[in-house]
């Protein structure tokens, strides 16, 4: 049980027998201590996780996370005794299900770099280097209007998503991406690079669906775990970075599912072999089959988003509600440049860097496969080594959702170590390139290649996603994730531009430093959000909403969760559990007068606003606290008063 200054609980004259009529009895000194110091956040002193000695902290976490687990595995054990497949359906529903966007994304974009190798070998004439009947640049147009119509619907969506709302996004994201696979599916000419026109265009209106997915289902995605209502729930607090990166994952699933679809459609279509030559009859079969699968997954999801997901937007409207705003919070947008500007840095120019690591390390795959394949014509071991590959970025990706939201390791810690690991592994062979790439040594930079992968997806990829969303508050999120994206984006294609006009091993020392640039990024700019309900950042955002950030002392500003560069400017020198412990309770006096003043004109009659979505969260024991200390607020009618103390 916390220890409360006299003052905290209470409103009295000043007189012992005000003082003691006011004083909150043990039972509601308990509710206060569940609301405001919660067993997974504070230890049984009521002293912050973040506050406790570092050998202290290791044991309130790993005492905390092994509770937690056991009591997960105990609700997974009733399930399976009551119905063995009810975990499954379980995981789906909470996991699959918000990130199946991203799965048909990650499926798409995979195959468009998987086909490439197929249109070469059936279409040398216009896809080979060498070809002449199509023109080279609507060629590479192809990967660039990808990117750049990824890069359109990250902006776009992005502040349509904070304007109009999570779910019209969603839908939206969701019936762009349909119309562009019909396009893809469908897409001719009458000649080649008429078709190849078409293939080019149809993969931009693909792009700008696509890119809205990033922002929506990040902000949607953690608000659905984050709640609307004033009070968080532990699942949210222990477990909101683990939702959030099992439907990003998905992206993986689709990369896994594409490889093998093509492997099956390929032997399928061109008479059970893998091996050239391939004929245009097989390769188009291939090509539009591989297109069609997820149009089908793609317009049942416009379906369940527009059906299912009526509630995405509520945590949005409540925020702009609070802040009496309505379309786009242009004020917000103003006042995070100028709060959390340095965070902006953080989060675009880490996914920067991540991007052009990423783009370059699909790249060096195939110096490796070359050399194996001792420069065979079948594309069937480049798809195999994508299968592999794929695999072992699925084992990172789901360790990653494992570890994000333990205290002790978290985002920013996972972030550096991804980005250090991988600089590491591959600045290696990048100055022993040709002893690398030696069929003596070949099996080296596999094992370096495939690792880099890993720490990859556990580390900036997976940690990008997220903290993009996590680090802004609710009205400007879905814009701040999808400006950060879309710099992400501008990595990939700088990259994809970059490497055209440079050897082989130069791509190799120009890649990996982007990795030591986006772990310095991250120290330097990057707050670490684990751990931090965010309930207390929206908190805190209310007070800078209202020009009042030096009045704000709660933990959002306690050094464990502020960048470096935060520290050093001393964002968090007004930080003050007790003060903020005394705020908390005034600030929830507050809401409750104002609750019941609505529902006493409600009762008059004379209340006009549209209350239906509110939540009530306060608990028999507080409102009694509260009525019993209320005095004379002028937001209590004197009616109401005889009422609730009559009932």
């Amino acid at each position: 049980m916390a220890t409360y200054p006299k003052e905290v609980i209470g409103n009295g004259d000043g007189s012992p027998d005000a003082a003691n009529s006011r004083h909150a009895d043990l039972n509601e000194r308990a509710i206060f201590d569940y609301l405001i110091h919660p067993d997974d956040m504070y230890d049984e002193n009521g002293v912050y996780w973040a506050d406790l000695p570092v050998m202290k902290q290791i044991k309130f976490v790993t005492s905390t996370d092994s509770k937690e687990t056991k009591r997960e595995l105990g609700v997974i054990g009733r399930m399976i005794k009551k119905d063995p497949l009810s975990p499954i359906g379980a995981y789906f529903k909470n996991m699959v299900l918000p990130g199946a966007g991203l799965g048909l994304e990650g499926y798409v974009l995979f195959s468009i770099g998987n086909v490439k190798p197929l249109f070469q070998k059936a279409f040398p004439t216009c896809w080979a280097d060498s070809g002449k009947k199509c023109n080279h640049t609507w060629i590479q147009a192809v990967e660039y209007l990808e990117v750049m119509g990824i890069i359109v619907g990250q902006i776009l969506v992005g502040i349509i998503g904070d304007w109009l709302g999570r779910r019209w996004g969603l839908i939206q994201d969701a019936t762009i991406m349909f119309l562009g696979l019909l396009m893809l599916v469908a897409s001719w000419g009458t000649t080649l690079n008429g078709w190849v026109i078409c293939y080019a265009l149809s993969l931009f209106i693909y792009g700008i669906g696509v890119g809205g997915e990033y922002p929506m289902t990040a902000t949607s995605g953690m608000e659905n775990a984050t709640g609307s209502g004033k009070i968080s729930t532990k699942d949210d607090r222990l477990h909101r970075g683990r939702k959030v990166t099992s439907a990003f994952l998905m992206q993986g699933w689709g990369q896994l599912l594409n490889s093998a679809f093509l492997i099956l459609l390929l032997l399928c279509f061109h008479h059970g072999s893998g091996n050239a030559p391939y004929s245009k009859v097989a390769a188009q079969w291939v090509y539009r089959i591989s297109f069609a699968i997820p149009a089908v997954g793609t317009l049942w999801l416009v379906y369940y988003r527009a059906y299912k997901m009526k509630s995405a937007s509520k945590q949005l409207a409540a925020a702009k509600k609070k802040s009496k705003v309505t379309g786009y919070d242009t004020q917000s947008l103003k006042l995070t440049f100028t709060y959390f500007g340095p965070r902006l840095i953080a989060t675009a120019g880490g996914w920067f860097c991540n991007d052009i690591f990423f783009y370059g390390n699909k790249l060096f795959q195939s110096e490796f496969i070359s050399v194996i394949t001792k420069g065979g014509s079948s594309i069937m071991p480049g798809w195999l080594y994508n299968l592999i590959n794929v695999g072992v970025s699925l084992v990172g990706y789901y360790l990653a959702s494992f570890l994000i939201d333990n205290k002790l390791y978290g985002r920013r810690r996972m972030q550096q170590v991804g980005f250090l690991m991988d600089f590491i592994l591959l600045i290696i062979p990048a100055f022993r390139f040709k002893h690398y790439t030696s069929a003596p040594h070949i099996k080296e930079f596999q094992a370096l290649y495939f690792l880099s992968s890993f720490f990859n997806q556990f580390g900036p990829n997976s940690v990008t996603f997220l903290v993009a969303a996590e680090v802004f508050p609710t009205p400007i999120r879905a814009t701040a994730h999808g400006f950060s994206a879309a710099v992400g984006k501008l990595g990939a294609l700088t990259a994809s531009i970059l490497y055209n006009y440079i050897d082989n091993q130069t791509k190799f020392l120009v890649g990996p430093w982007f990795g030591l640039i986006g772990m310095i990024l991250t120290w330097l700019f990057l707050p670490d959000t684990t751990g931090l309900d965010l309930k207390e950042q929206e908190r805190r955002w209310q007070y800078i909403h209202a020009g009042r950030e030096e009045d704000y002392h709660g933990i959002a500003i306690h050094p464990r969760h502020l960048s470096t560069w935060e520290r050093w400017r001393g964002v968090g020198k007004h930080y003050d559990a007790d003060l903020d412990y005394k705020q908390k309770i005034d600030e929830m006096r507050s809401d409750w007068e104002h609750s019941q003043a609505r529902k006493h004109a409600e009762k008059e009659g004379t209340d006009d606003e549209d209350h239906h979505e509110e939540i009530d969260a306060w608990s028999d024991s507080v409102s009694t606290y509260f009525e019993r200390t209320s005095g004379k607020s002028p937001l209590i009618q004197p009616n109401e008063k005889k009422i609730y103390e009559s009932s």
